[in-house]
């Protein structure tokens, strides 16, 4: 399967021209705004918010009603095409095996390494204001470990999808998707075209929602103005911050994997990506960075016709920075909203990060942010309230994504295309 679009976390050539600097006005203007009436005019404040918070909370509702259907119909179709790649030949399956092991492996290292980087180095004060001024969250789980297991495995699927009970919608959405891959043709043929209609539907509507983005962005910004002032600048760098380091823990994790399975050399794997972590790093897009990916191949001691298998394959489904990040915007989020964050939490949280990143594939960056975020939120029991305000400023994580899954990627096509020659010879 390979991507006919610029992936998420990649690529923002997909958006509308000026909507990130768009959506980045409205939120510096309604914190401003919120700041400044917090200050001089706090009557008139309270009639800003009485506005502002209803057009904030509908804009989000908007976004939000749509995660399920997207999450489901896209993770459906992309294991199911995922597991058509593995059944066509060993090269592709060593590859998804590899994609798995280092997508479970960045989450995890994520979720302990945000929590330990917070817990030492955590937000100001003041930005604690601002997660209590949310929503309530929803529930997190508290169920004993059986009951926990137990409930992995809707009894009802259409219930679990109501409720947003997302680990267990999606258990059985990759359930789904692994069943669909072993019909018949014509049968997988047509349930995988509803799914993509249903898909493509969602992505209308998300597109109308983001029209509307300024204006959401700049209502929610009026309270995040009137809750920290303009410290929230140095909050939302905080942030970036933590999400920066997320990205590049994903980087390491796969050199060292390279590095220790791989059987090469630091330094000769260093040398054999920089071409193309450089132009990851100038376009911020994975797809961009796969001819130089792909030139790589030699200096990496891996067949160019392996590298060209596996390659598409990683652009196309594998993301293990932009899943660590992910698991970091949750952390983060959690952090603000004084959400208690067990072990259990962060395991959940990390297995969710890992499966939803397959449902990214040729998404535009601002849809795939909520797309995939918000089931690993969901699933922690984090609010999401706080996720726009967040998306304002993600031009600056999306660089140490691109550069985390480029590397990611390199790592996979040596540890994956190194077995490869090796049986050869």
């Amino acid at each position: 399967m390979v991507a006919t679009e610029p992936t998420s976390g990649d690529v923002r050539r997909s958006m509308p021209g000026g909507r990130s600097a768009r959506i980045f006005a409205a939120l510096v203007g309604g914190v401003l705004l919120g700041a400044v009436l917090a200050d001089r005019q706090p009557a008139l404040l309270a009639h800003a918010l009485a506005v502002a918070t209803p057009v904030g909370r509908l804009w989000l509702n908007g976004l939000t009603m749509t995660v399920v259907p997207l999450v489901f119909g896209l993770l459906v179709t992309g294991i199911a095409s995922a597991a058509e790649s593995a059944s066509a030949g060993g090269i592709a399956r060593r590859a998804l095996l590899w994609f798995a092991i280092l997508l479970v492996a960045a989450c995890v290292v994520s979720a302990l390494l945000s929590s330990g980087l917070l817990a030492v180095w955590p937000p100001a004060a003041s930005a604690g204001l601002l997660g209590g001024a949310a929503a309530a969250s929803p529930p997190a789980p508290t169920a004993g470990a059986s009951d926990w297991v137990a409930g992995l495995i809707p009894t009802n699927p259409i219930k679990a999808a109501a409720d947003t009970a997302m680990v267990p919608l999606v258990v059985f959405a990759l359930l789904f998707g692994f069943a669909v891959a072993r019909i018949a043709a014509p049968l997988r043929i047509a349930l995988l075209t509803a799914f993509r209609g249903i898909v493509e539907t969602m992505l209308v509507i998300v597109e109308w929602v983001l029209w509307l983005a300024p204006l959401g962005v700049f209502a929610l910004g009026i309270a995040v103005g009137a809750q920290l002032g303009l410290g929230a600048a140095g909050t939302l760098l905080h942030y970036v911050l933590i999400v920066a380091v997320a990205c590049l823990s994903a980087a390491l994790l796969a050199v060292v994997a390279a590095i220790v399975a791989g059987r090469i050399s630091p330094l000769a794997f260093l040398r054999a990506a920089l071409p193309a972590q450089v132009v990851a790093v100038s376009t911020q897009s994975s797809l961009a960075s796969l001819p130089a990916m792909i030139d790589a191949a030699p200096a990496l001691q891996v067949d160019r016709d392996a590298a060209g298998v596996i390659f598409p394959l990683a652009v196309s489904i594998f993301r293990a920075a932009s899943a660590a990040a992910n698991m970091a915007v949750a952390v983060y989020l959690a952090h603000l909203h004084g959400v208690p964050l067990t072990a259990a939490t962060l395991a959940v949280g990390a297995v969710t990060a890992a499966a939803v990143s397959l449902a990214a594939v040729g998404l535009p960056a601002q849809v795939s942010f909520f797309a995939t975020i918000a089931p690993v939120c969901v699933a922690m029991g984090v609010p999401i309230t706080l996720l726009p305000v967040l998306l304002a400023v993600e031009s600056l994580p999306d660089i140490f994504r691109t550069f985390g899954n480029v590397t990611a990627d390199l790592a996979v096509v040596r540890l994956a295309g190194r077995s490869v020659a090796r049986e050869d010879g």
